[in-house]
């Protein structure tokens, strides 16, 4: 008498390809070019924020209090040009590491397709955030030397499931935030109009990062996990320095030393760091890659409780 074999249950996760076939499709369903699909004419609105007040570093401190409104909405669009600026960093480094990885895929499969596709998709925000830090009537924040000649070096450590972990850390904290703010009535429009196209085209970025971060799992060596698993961390402190820092408080035309010992010990902006890092730690959690080392520097930037 013979037995049937036994069946496996089907894997959660589809293969990459498979993956990447069907953001691809999405992609074609669903992209925007931001020349045209924000009004870049439209007037600004008077007496409304750049970012919503709850995600303003200085909200809820005494300081805080003390502002006029006018000050308030000129300390959020400097938050918003400096959000902006780092985001432009970012996704240089994220398009360039995804350039070496395609040096080491099939250029005729749709996994390479669809890396080339969400290239593309950086490549418009980069322009639409640059805009949009000219249409507020700011200035970029640029890069210091340091962190130039380590943005340069990066993408060549960013490698297997390094590379995907990098990308949701500088993807999911803003997503996160982007999609509790975005509706906020206090915005104004034209910023509204940026969040919406971003979250809508990173919904794809992240699905595809994740799903890289579970497939390189299953076969990672002892060694690969141990790494990830620690060297994630260092996203904190990176994230704390970029997003609160001096020339912020200065081009707004604050008390400096004071905005920003305020900013630092801002209980308020620490919960909301907490709250843009909460998937992205559950996931962390949930594949085993919040080590030690990672969950303290986490911790000690402001993003785990």
């Amino acid at each position: 008498m013979t037995t049937a074999p036994e069946r496996t249950a089907p894997s959660p996760h589809p293969p990459m390809n498979q993956v990447a076939t069907r953001l691809i499709n999405g992609s074609v369903r669903r992209s925007y070019e931001p020349a045209v699909a924000i009004d870049w004419d439209a007037p600004l609105e008077d007496g409304k924020y750049f970012l919503p007040k709850e995600v303003i570093s200085l909200y809820g401190t005494p300081y805080w209090e003390e502002l006029t409104e006018e000050q308030r909405i000129a300390l959020s669009r400097e938050e918003l040009a400096n959000v902006l600026s780092v985001g432009l960093w970012f996704e240089n480094i994220l398009n360039r590491g995804l350039l070496l990885q395609l040096l080491r895929e099939d250029p005729a499969g749709p996994f390479a397709h669809y890396v080339l596709t969400e290239m593309g998709d950086e490549c418009r925000h980069m322009t639409m955030f640059g805009k949009m830090i000219a249409r507020v009537g700011a200035r970029p924040y640029r890069m210091g030397r340091t962190d130039r000649f380590l943005a340069v070096l990066l993408p060549h450590f960013l490698r297997g499931s390094l590379l995907w972990v990098g990308a949701l850390i500088g993807e999911e904290i803003f997503d996160a935030q982007q999609r509790r703010i975005m509706a906020d009535p206090e915005l104004q429009p034209v910023v509204a109009q940026l969040m919406r196209i971003h979250v809508t085209e990173e919904a794809r970025h992240i699905k595809f990062a994740r799903e890289g971060v579970v497939h390189r799992m299953q076969d990672a060596s002892w060694l690969e996990r141990f790494l990830v698993r620690n060297l994630n961390g260092l996203g904190g402190p990176v994230m704390k320095r970029s997003l609160t820092h001096r020339g912020i408080y200065h081009r707004a035309g604050l008390d400096v030393e004071r905005a920003y010992r305020e900013a630092r010990d801002n209980t308020h902006h620490h919960e909301m760091a907490t709250v843009g890092f909460a998937s992205l730690a559950a996931f962390l959690e949930e594949n085993g890659l919040m080590g030690r080392v990672a969950r303290r520097l986490w911790k000690r930037s402001g993003f785990l409780g």
